[in-house]
């Protein structure tokens, strides 16, 4: 999708790039590989709210295959917590400045995808990329370092591969709420020049996904995009 990161754009959802409701032009810092639906996070809100339930929602996606409202807006996958797990990034942000407030991004894609990502190192049409933003939580119970993943819901997008729908194959749709219908980024959102500049496979982060940038890797699908960026980067000491 995410991107907040960016649909891990969807980097962490691919690093995609993730935005609070309300702030459509002010990305948290992350996706849409989810690695996550401006890239995947240039800066990061000093107050959130968790979702709450939207009473607008037309209907809700029964299948893992995208579905749409007669408006244009993309109905919710509310299953996706059943699909399968690609990554989670934490505090994820694309500039050099830390996130205000570090928050868990999960990156989930619907089963059929998946298994064929396995096989051809590539994404089919119809694949579906959820990003969930959730809080990070600290202290807790007998917790006493680090972070775990809190209970409310900060963000939610979707990128999706639909070929005869988009003009350039993919769309990143954003949820005001993760059983609320969402609504799509124009193609003239930085998201898609971000993904498409640096997403390791198909507009997608997969080097944000370590079980499938393997994957990619075996079967030669890096894009040339991606392979120059690590080209470039001074060796390992």
């Amino acid at each position: 999708m995410p991107s907040r990161r960016s649909l891990k754009s969807f980097g962490t959802v691919g690093r995609k790039i993730s935005y609070i409701p309300g702030m459509r032009d002010s990305p948290l810092p992350k996706f849409l590989a989810a690695g996550g639906v401006a890239c995947l996070l240039a800066a990061a809100c000093a107050f959130f709210t968790p979702y709450e339930p939207s009473p607008a929602v037309v209907a809700a996606a029964t299948v893992s295959a995208p579905a749409y409202a007669a408006s244009g807006d993309m109905l919710p996958p509310t299953n996706y917590r059943e699909w399968i797990y690609l990554s989670s990034g934490v505090g994820m942000s694309y500039t050099a400045s830390p996130a205000d407030m570090p928050m868990f991004d999960n990156v989930f894609v619907n089963p059929e995808a998946y298994r064929s990502f396995v096989a051809t190192g590539t994404w089919p049409d119809k694949t579906v990329l959820v990003l969930e933003v959730r809080e990070a939580m600290s202290k807790g119970s007998i917790n006493q370092s680090g972070h775990y993943q809190g209970t409310n819901v900060m963000g939610f997008e979707v990128h999706v591969k639909d070929e005869a729908r988009f003009p350039g194959k993919w769309g990143f749709f954003e949820f005001d709420a993760p059983g609320a219908n969402g609504t799509l980024f124009p193609q003239t959102a930085s998201c898609y020049s971000c993904h498409a500049a640096h997403a390791a496979v198909d507009t997608t982060f997969v080097q944000f996904y370590p079980t499938l940038l393997p994957i990619a890797r075996d079967k030669k699908t890096l894009s040339d995009a991606y392979l120059k960026e690590e080209a470039a980067k001074p060796a390992a000491k």
